[in-house]
């Protein structure tokens, strides 16, 4: 049971950064009521950007080396906030670390074969063909050529460039703010799943006697 809060505990922290790295950079969090979105609507199938338009954007913005070269970090990342995390919870709480060196050896070695079966679970091709049907939905052909003309520009090309670069640098702050607000949590969850697994006090009830 202490295997699993401790597990259970890492993989919590783990998979809020890698949700984070998928993504856009967030705005911070913000107590505000969310602002609720129009549906947007569906272009016509006369006016949604063909396939090749898609193609020719998508090769300017560089989509698949960069989805590609995100999926070959996630299983690295995800090792690193897990092992980080695993070791704090020890220090915190020696009561969970149970495992020899040995067993934390061979957990780890498991841990990253499922981790790079995971990244094949949905390749870079299947991403972008699932991106054209929704560009097809939201898209012109026309805002398509004007994205074009934009990410054939200097500019856009250097924004290509640069993006890399800016995410080499984002993405361990995004890590750092994250690991840093989320351990009170961790910690709250750690204390309360520690309780479940006490085992129950035996009954001091006794039998009436008659």
């Amino acid at each position: 049971m202490k295997k699993t809060i401790c597990f259970a505990a890492a993989l919590g922290m783990m998979m809020l950064p890698c949700a984070a790295f998928a993504q856009a950079p967030a705005a911070p969090p913000s107590t505000a009521p969310a602002a609720v979105l129009p549906e947007p609507s569906v272009i016509p199938a006369d006016q949604q950007p063909t396939k090749e338009q898609l193609t020719k954007l998508f090769e300017l913005m560089r989509i698949k080396q960069q989805m590609s070269s995100m999926t070959k970090m996630m299983p690295a990342m995800m090792r690193q906030q897990m092992q980080a995390h695993v070791k704090e919870m020890q220090k915190n709480h020696p009561e969970l670390a149970a495992m020899t060196e040995e067993q934390q050896q061979a957990s780890m070695k498991v841990e990253s074969k499922f981790m790079e079966k995971v990244v094949d679970l949905y390749t870079s091709d299947e991403m972008i063909a699932d991106m054209e049907g929704i560009y097809q939905k939201h898209l012109t052909r026309s805002d398509v050529d004007g994205i074009i003309a934009f990410y054939s520009s200097p500019a856009g090309q250097h924004m290509v460039d640069m993006a890399p670069v800016i995410m080499q640098e984002y993405v361990p702050l995004m890590m750092q703010r994250t690991q840093e607000r989320i351990k009170p949590l961790m910690d709250e969850m750690s204390k309360e799943m520690e309780q479940i697994a006490k085992p129950a006090a035996p009954s001091t009830d006794k039998p009436a006697t008659k």
